[in-house]
């Protein structure tokens, strides 16, 4: 398009006269034959980027044609060029501003919206438009993907009116592939918590890019471990060692719990030794110093057998965190096979002088039965911790994004639905 004219309405901004100079644009759309009769003139204003902080107004004048093809289904045309294609009534390089927004500069579509003064849908299509440019085809190549779940919103059930069962018609649960040593953070999602979608998922990229997968780093997910053998049956598994701590603590917080109910007929209350000291059993034990070591030994030992059985579950806790803690690292740079199978002994030894507590039992079995990826987690040290703070940053996005959506003042005059609409998109 050619200038012909700029008119400067002061405070308001600048109004741009354009016209059409592209001989492209005289081509009919549906049968590409060049037309040569002129129908009419018409002007169209169609929304561009600010200039210099100031609104820009584009006044595009622009020629309506006659197809002169006889079996073209079109009739008459109008011109359209590449900056603002047929149909929109928005400029390509505003389109592109606004999806990069959210792409690029970490704003909500809201708040795209209101710096570009458009609506909610047409940025949301100018974000996925420009998301589906920039992203590539395929992942990028890495040797070791992690995959976790995370919830986003809640469930939504119907009951069905003949048979009275609930149905689940919107599953509340994402599951996200990420690169775990890379660092290119998220390579796809998908809806579910089933081996069937991480297997599509898996199965549905390139055959190169899954042979260059030699490692699947998970939590304890039975689920995950059965469709990384379905779909990378060449990739070794590999247990996040978070999660095995995490599950540990659970196990302790579960026989600390039964054992003081056990010990005074109730939970434990302000003046009880287990209360005292009931954070210090949550720390770590390099966390801790003499005095509160001595301190946590003696009020354990004053409850009698319970107390001491309390101790023993934390010590098994503390031996498996010692086991976990040989992984290669930058202090470990090689492993050490020899200390691994020392410090699995210790443990396994540790609890089978205390048979009688079931949850260290369990705990113990769960470990035997994942050692396969827990042993390839100490021989390469991966661990899945990308997946854990990508999720977080998927659910502090969600969050500004419903926190914007509510805000939206009704001076917009949005209906009741297309609030509700806004609200499901932002969660």
């Amino acid at each position: 398009m050619s200038v012909i004219k700029i008119k400067d309405d002061g405070a308001v901004g600048s109004a741009v006269y354009v016209v059409t100079n592209e001989d492209s644009a005289w081509i009919c759309p549906s049968c590409g034959v060049f037309a040569t009769r002129l129908k009419d003139y018409r002007t169209t204003r169609p929304r561009h980027l600010p200039c210099g902080g100031r609104p820009v107004s584009v006044r595009w004048r622009k020629a309506r044609w006659h197809c002169t093809e006889p079996a073209c289904p079109h009739g008459s045309f109008t011109e359209a060029v590449g900056t603002v294609p047929a149909g929109m009534r928005t400029t390509t390089a505003l389109r592109r501003a606004a999806g990069a927004a959210v792409c690029d500069g970490g704003r909500t579509v809201v708040q795209a919206g209101r710096g570009l003064h458009m609506s909610w849908p047409i940025v949301q299509r100018c974000f996925q438009d420009y998301a589906a440019q920039i992203l590539p085809e395929t992942p990028p190549a890495t040797e070791a993907i992690g995959i976790d779940e995370t919830r986003r919103g809640k469930p939504v059930w119907k009951q069905n009116p003949d048979t009275g069962t609930w149905e689940l018609l919107a599953d509340a649960w994402h599951i996200g592939f990420v690169d775990a040593v890379g660092g290119r953070s998220l390579f796809g999602q998908v809806a579910g918590r089933n081996p069937t979608s991480v297997a599509g998922w898996l199965s549905s990229q390139p055959a190169s890019w899954r042979e260059q997968v030699r490692y699947a780093a998970i939590d304890l997910c039975s689920a995950f471990r059965a469709a990384v053998h379905r779909a990378l049956p060449h990739a070794a598994v590999v247990v996040d060692c978070f999660h095995v701590v995490q599950l540990a603590q659970r196990h302790f917080a579960d026989l600390r719990r039964r054992l003081t109910w056990k010990q005074h007929g109730r939970r434990a209350r302000k003046g009880d030794g287990i209360h005292t000291v009931r954070k210090v059993l949550r720390c770590n034990k390099e966390d801790l110093n003499q005095d509160q070591l001595d301190l946590m030994t003696a009020e354990l030992e004053y409850m009698g057998t319970n107390g001491r059985q309390i101790h023993a579950a934390w010590q098994a806790k503390e031996l498996l965190r010692g086991l976990l803690g040989l992984a290669i690292s930058r202090t470990h740079p090689t492993p050490d096979h020899s200390a691994m199978s020392a410090a699995r002994h210790r443990f396994l030894s540790h609890v089978a002088d205390h048979a009688h507590l079931p949850e260290l039992l369990t705990l113990a079995e769960t470990v035997e039965q994942r050692w396969d990826g827990i042993e390839a987690y100490l021989i390469t040290g991966i661990a899945n911790a990308a997946s854990e703070g990508n999720n977080r940053f998927i659910k502090l996005e969600a969050r500004n994004a419903y926190r914007n959506i509510s805000s939206v003042s009704s001076k917009h005059s949005l209906t009741q639905p297309f609030m509700q609409l806004l609200r499901r998109e932002g969660e």
